[in-house]
């Protein structure tokens, strides 16, 4: 909502001064088409040079991610400190041969399908499953686990920052593909140079429209646009990051309660529970899912 107001405000300011300081909008309006054919056309095609098809798609779904914002809610973190948080209790009270069940099957898991957000991502799970998979194995050295997790984190932040980093190429290089269109308009005007003066006037306006384009385009949109999609995914990316929070806690000694507290504190700020409501939510998963147990 907030970046099509965004949007809107940038055309208003810059056509309100264009207009208080005597501009007609007719030369733009004429050369706008065919300008923005020529700039984002050739800034597109620069997009799909320089990436993968894999990192194209990205692109395409992150359009849907600068306006709606990170896919994970409040609710999502609170969700997914209790599926952490149960998964720990299981491995401490009933050990490692009852915590199978649930990570080696987690389609038929009570804990999992407890979540059904969360389990609708599937590389999420794998990637909750794998860790304690590993654990149950008696791969438990706190330090050797964060490094794993952390690797794994590193290696999906790179994969989806593709896609901001190649909108930001973009933005790069539509200045520069703004002054090409207007070059172009400059080589057209020349060649009618016998046209009157008034011709030529109108016609070396609109070729200045693509420098025009280029700039704004770059700076009052897809540049902004890159940056808002970087940091929705790396908000998104907090959430596997809390993840490890309590599983190395966790291997560190703490409860599976004190853990979780240790993961509430990287939540992000707006939509970080407060202690006493994530405790009162645990609680209650850890009552329902003994008495389904019972």
């Amino acid at each position: 909502m907030w970046q099509i107001i965004g949007i809107i405000g940038v055309f208003a300011a810059i056509g309100t001064g264009y207009t208080i300081s005597g501009g007609k909008f007719a030369v733009i309006l004429h050369a706008a088409a065919p300008e923005l054919l020529t700039i984002l056309g050739s800034g597109s095609m620069t997009v799909v040079i320089g990436n993968d098809l894999s990192t194209l798609k990205k692109l395409l779904g992150g359009f849907k991610k600068i306006f709606a914002g990170s896919r994970w809610k409040k609710g999502d973190y609170v969700d997914a400190l209790c599926l952490v948080f149960l998964l720990t209790r299981v491995a401490r009270q009933e050990g490692n041969m009852a915590l199978e069940k649930h990570i080696e099957n987690t389609d038929s898991s009570a804990i999992f399908q407890r979540y059904t957000r969360l389990t609708a991502d599937r590389s999420l799970v794998a990637f909750i499953a794998d860790v304690f998979r590993s654990i149950t194995m008696n791969f438990t050295d706190p330090h050797k686990v964060g490094e794993m997790m952390e690797t794994e984190l590193e290696k999906r932040q790179h994969e989806e920052l593709r896609a901001p980093k190649a909108l930001t190429t973009m933005a790069d290089s539509l200045p520069a593909l703004g002054i090409v269109a207007a070059v172009l308009g400059v080589v057209k005007a020349m060649g009618a140079i016998s046209e009157p003066p008034a011709v030529l006037g109108e016609m070396i306006g609109s070729a200045l429209v693509g420098t025009l384009m280029g700039v704004f385009l770059a700076y009052g949109i897809v540049g902004p646009l890159a940056v808002r999609l970087k940091g929705v995914l790396e908000e998104e990316a907090m959430l596997l990051g809390m993840v490890r929070h309590v599983i190395v806690a966790y291997l560190e000694g703490l409860a599976p309660q004190l853990a979780v507290e240790v993961g509430r504190k990287s939540v992000p700020s707006h939509f970080q529970p407060s202690f006493e409501e994530l405790d009162q939510v645990v609680t209650e998963a850890a009552k329902s899912i003994r008495t389904k147990s019972d």
